[in-house]
């Protein structure tokens, strides 16, 4: 049973925020959107935690689903990832939890984690300093994909042969996250299989004009079935 009332953690109400709503709305929960951003700390408070909007006397939701972390200064990501650990602390299950959300919002830590794990992936390296962007590259040869250590939807990728051509360190904040580039057959395509709870629920193949492939950047999904050797690697992703 949905609990009564969730904040929907999200920094724009986009049409994924406002499915989200009306998901929760069909279901008969009060779901509210709420910025990570606007949300605080305050010790004298019933829960201990400024959450916008209204919660009840406790001041705290039922629960609480992430849609998206907000960006910013090292010390606002901690502080928003702070707010998700006190929530979990009170019992207010969140979902996912901040540290499912550190493991992958830090491709270096997801790939060594899929690594760890035995999940089969291209190699992947990552490097402070151009220097030691430019020496790996020499060591490692061929094509690799840049990529921002924190970011997604496709932005700011970039494929890269030789060391001429990395981008400057301020760029990518000083920090160099490569992967190998992998070469497809026929028309540029990924698939993405959605996990919950250990269980696949939703799978969709996307297909791009170019090799990025991200709905943002002109994907386009299309309905897929994945075989059981994907559903595996997907549950065992997840579960890494």
């Amino acid at each position: 049973m949905l609990a009564r009332r969730i904040a929907l953690f999200t920094d724009l109400l986009d049409w994924h925020a406002a499915a989200l709503l009306e998901a929760f709305d069909a279901e008969g929960a009060r779901a509210a959107a709420v910025r990570l951003a606007d949300c605080g700390f305050d010790t004298e408070a019933p829960g201990g935690l400024l959450i916008p909007g209204d919660w009840g006397a406790g001041g705290l939701p039922d629960a609480a689903f992430v849609r998206s972390l907000d960006g910013g200064s090292f010390e606002a990501v901690t502080k928003r990832l702070s707010v998700l650990h006190a929530l979990d602390a009170q019992g207010v299950p969140v979902w996912n939890t901040a540290r499912a959300i550190e493991r992958c919002v830090d491709k270096a830590m997801t790939c060594f984690l899929l690594g760890r794990a035995g999940v089969p992936m291209p190699a992947s390296w990552t490097v402070e300093g151009r220097t030691a962007a430019e020496a790996l590259l020499a060591r490692v040869g061929g094509e690799v994909v840049v990529k921002p250590l924190f970011g997604a939807q496709g932005r700011g990728l970039l494929r890269v042969r030789a060391a001429e051509a990395l981008p400057d360190a301020a760029t990518v904040d000083g920090v160099y996250h490569l992967q190998r580039f992998v070469e497809v057959e026929g028309s540029f395509h990924d698939h993405r299989i959605l996990v919950c709870d250990g269980v696949p629920v939703a799978a969709m193949t996307r297909r791009g004009r170019d090799w990025i492939t991200n709905v943002r950047r002109g994907g386009v999904p299309e309905p897929f079935t994945p075989d059981d050797t994907m559903a595996d690697l997907a549950v065992r992703a997840a579960a890494a």
